[in-house]
């Protein structure tokens, strides 16, 4: 969706699989804001499996909380969703309870502040910044640490940056501006 303000009854998405299909969200109005379309986001579960039964999940750049939920709604069996915008965070906690999703937790947080935190590791993350977002290689820096061996990691921008090696090509895509690729973190032997 192009960044800006949406009016009300443009602020939802639909969910496209798993136990929320066909629920949707409502999310907040704010700059840059424009959730991955249906169409993408059942590329990209096709590509990750409609079962994600077992896996941590992180998105970090939450915005309308479509990948995340999404993520959930296939029994994730957990799921962070950070965003630096209060409205939205607050909109994504109302989200999560109204749909019963106890696995999703909702930080407010710079992403890449987050993640230098952040103890835990991830089977799949998903990277959906704003378009004019331009700090990937330290995004890429505090990511590494916190993927597990062999995760997915999406990414989706209007121009995707320099990627780096351990970031292996699995999957690509295109849809309007935007341009996406499923990338397996591959661990140095």
């Amino acid at each position: 969706m192009a960044a800006g303000k949406h009016t009300k009854h443009s602020n939802q998405v639909r969910i496209i699989g798993g136990q929320c299909r066909g629920r949707k969200l409502s999310f907040a109005s704010a700059n840059g804001l424009r959730p991955t379309p249906d169409s993408v986001r059942e590329k990209l579960f096709n590509w990750l499996g409609q079962d994600l039964t077992g896996k941590t999940v992180l998105d970090l750049f939450g915005g309308s909380g479509a990948l995340g939920i999404e993520a959930a709604s296939r029994n994730a069996k957990r799921v962070l969703i950070s965003d630096n915008n209060r409205q939205t965070v607050q909109t994504l906690q109302k989200n999560s309870r109204e749909l019963g999703l106890g696995q999703v937790q909702i930080v407010c947080s710079d992403g890449i502040a987050y993640l230098k935190t952040v103890s835990e590791q991830f089977d799949v993350v998903f990277l959906d910044p704003p378009f004019a977002w331009q700090d990937w290689q330290i995004l890429f820096d505090a990511l590494k640490p916190c993927l597990n061996p062999r995760a997915f990691v999406y990414l989706e921008a209007g121009r995707l940056p320099d990627i780096p090696d351990w970031l292996t090509e699995y999957r690509e895509g295109k849809s309007g501006q935007s341009t996406f690729e499923l990338r397996v973190f591959q661990v140095a032997e």
